[in-house]
């Protein structure tokens, strides 16, 4: 019997608890569960180490913390600056990490947006947190064929949502396409997260041409913050700058 490996991702202990044990029962299922973004990236990579790679991953809409790496696809909390994401951004770090791992969304309630911002990041699926076993199963074993679940009554509210969200983008792209080289370099920078002071070190600039950079990208963009600006570059598909291995360019030469 070929077994579908699950981790559940929640916070609520007691839920992740339940939901697991329900799943277990089924002869077919292996779960686990995982409290934390931090902890649900851990047991990934446990399980790619050992050779089990998790199959399905069922993910808290609304669960909380700081994840490392994750990026999410639009700002999951206007105003916030600290890197706080939820389970949406999860599924955006999970997907460029392990591609081939499905994902579905457990949400408390229906809503279109964010639905829509989960299928966006990655997902295969929507479900409530109080369906049924048996759909819940159905859902599993249905992205495990490529299928995409959503309820019926959320298909036109997230249809509609993906049309905006594709006319955001071309706009997006057309005013990042209005950026010189220079510019998009920093902006690409200031996605990573990276302030003004790492910004010159890492492209041999003084703080100060760093700030009129900044200050040009923002013009430009047609926003007032730097947050504006990443969630603008990120609609656009524009990813942070690797600050691990990339190559910059340093008084014209290769640095």
């Amino acid at each position: 019997m070929v077994r579908i490996r699950v981790l559940v991702v929640d916070d609520h202990r007691i839920f992740a608890e339940s939901l697991a044990a329900a799943l277990a029962a089924e002869p077919d299922v292996d779960v686990s569960a995982a409290g934390s973004g931090p902890a649900a990236l851990r047991s990934l990579e446990r399980a790619v180490a050992e050779g089990r790679r998790y199959d399905v991953l069922l993910v808290d809409a609304d669960l909380g913390g700081k994840v490392p790496g994750a990026r999410p696809a639009v700002p999951v909390q206007e105003g916030n600056e600290d890197g706080l994401v939820d389970g949406i951004s999860l599924v955006t770090g999970v997907r460029s990490a392990q591609p081939n791992v499905r994902i579905v969304v457990l949400a408390e309630k229906d809503d279109p947006r964010r639905a829509a911002l989960a299928l966006q990041a990655g997902a295969s699926g929507w479900v409530a947190k109080d369906c049924s076993l048996s759909r819940l199963l159905t859902v599993i074993r249905g992205v495990l064929r490529d299928e995409t679940h959503l309820p019926p009554a959320l298909l036109t509210g997230v249809l509609r949502e993906l049309t905006a969200a594709r006319k955001h983008r071309t706009e997006s792209e057309r005013l990042v396409e209005s950026l010189t080289p220079r510019e998009r370099e920093v902006l690409r920078c200031m996605v990573a997260g990276l302030g003004r002071k790492a910004v010159a070190e890492r492209l041999y600039l003084s703080p100060h041409t760093v700030r009129t950079h900044m200050q040009n990208v923002l013009g430009k963009l047609g926003v007032h913050s730097t947050l504006a600006a990443v969630a603008l570059a990120r609609r656009a598909g524009v990813g942070p700058v690797d600050l691990a291995g990339d190559v910059v360019e340093r008084g014209g030469q290769l640095a």
